[in-house]
């Protein structure tokens, strides 16, 4: 019993011709995304390091166009179920040799399908329970993160007051014991009314310099007014 032919496989496809890149190097990587989903698919191609991934991605692109436009399907919904690389036309080029020699240079060339097509209700059905358990693992992880952190900081203010509480106290315990060792060092520094000065005598000094006219001392403070009377400052 012959199955049903590649090119005749139900789905949406999207083709490019004439693609600039041998047929097995294109088969090579065409082989990394069949039957995977078209968002790993993407991840696949854009991240592979042959320079065909690129216009397989292109094609690949043009097919979900044409389901979600034509076939009105969801992208999210699509797998690649077949995709293949025919070989093209070859190029012949001619490179020059030694001798006058002339050595013969294949471009080769193949034309890229790709077809998606959507998955069954029962592959749908476990896909979806599947994303939701996912959601749910990640969400209750999550939580735990955010419970944890939560916790973490509230520690961290915990311990950073308790910390301030004791320094208040040994800043206030240290200026008392400072306090008491110098009174007990030095007992005069108490305040004593008897050293204060007096006021009333302070008044009554002022009063007498207003009354005598606020003279000064004879003498404009040289040395000569400085020594003892009866001495002659000139020569004999």
């Amino acid at each position: 019993m012959v199955g049903t032919k590649t090119n005749e496989r139900p789905g949406t496809r999207a083709r490019a011709s004439y693609v600039r890149s041998s047929a097995y190097k294109a088969r090579e990587v065409l082989d990394l995304i069949r039957g995977k989903s078209c968002a790993d698919a993407h991840d696949i191609l854009a991240f592979s390091e042959r320079d065909v991934a690129q216009p397989i991605a292109k094609v690949l692109d043009s097919a979900l166009a044409n389901a979600e436009h034509n076939d009105g399907l969801d992208a999210d919904e699509l797998y690649v179920s077949a995709c293949y690389a025919d070989e093209g036309p070859t190029l012949k080029r001619w490179r020059p040799r030694a001798r006058g020699r002339a050595t013969r240079i294949r471009k080769r060339t193949c034309h890229i399908t790709v077809i998606v097509s959507r998955y069954d209700p029962e592959t749908l059905e476990r896909m979806q329970a599947q994303h939701s358990r996912r959601g749910a693992v990640a969400a209750e992880a999550r939580r735990r993160r955010v419970a944890r952190s939560r916790a973490a900081a509230t520690q961290e203010v915990e311990a950073a007051g308790s910390d301030a509480e004791v320094d208040v106290e040994a800043q206030a315990s240290a200026v008392v014991q400072a306090t008491e060792a110098a009174l007990a060092e030095d007992p005069a520094t108490e305040i004593d009314e008897a050293e204060a000065p007096d006021a009333e005598a302070s008044v009554e000094a002022a009063d007498g310099m207003e009354a005598s006219g606020g003279a000064e001392p004879a003498g404009d403070g040289t040395e000569a007014d400085d020594e003892e009377p009866g001495k002659s400052t000139g020569g004999d």
